[in-house]
């Protein structure tokens, strides 16, 4: 049985890293099977934090190549989890 990568990232503030995480996620996108952004909002306002998770394909290597790009922002943390 192949084994499911899962990586959860948390982006704190969302609004002053957004763009630096998405071209991150852009350059490894070969290795990202699905993708799923959450941040609460209601009317008039919108969370600085941001929740992202993504489900990986992609080798060892490569993975661990996208968490090392993504903890060299600062505000960033990064875990993730094989099933």
């Amino acid at each position: 049985m192949d084994k499911t990568t899962i990586m959860g990232i948390v982006i704190d503030p969302r609004n002053t890293h957004a763009v630096d995480v998405q071209n991150i996620l852009t350059r490894h996108g070969c290795i990202i099977k699905t993708r799923l952004g959450l941040h609460e909002t209601s009317d008039g306002s919108c969370s600085h934090k941001g929740t992202i998770l993504l489900q990986l394909c992609g080798s060892n290597e490569e993975i661990g190549i996208l968490e090392k790009d993504l903890l060299k922002i600062d505000d960033i943390k990064v875990n993730k989890m094989e099933i």
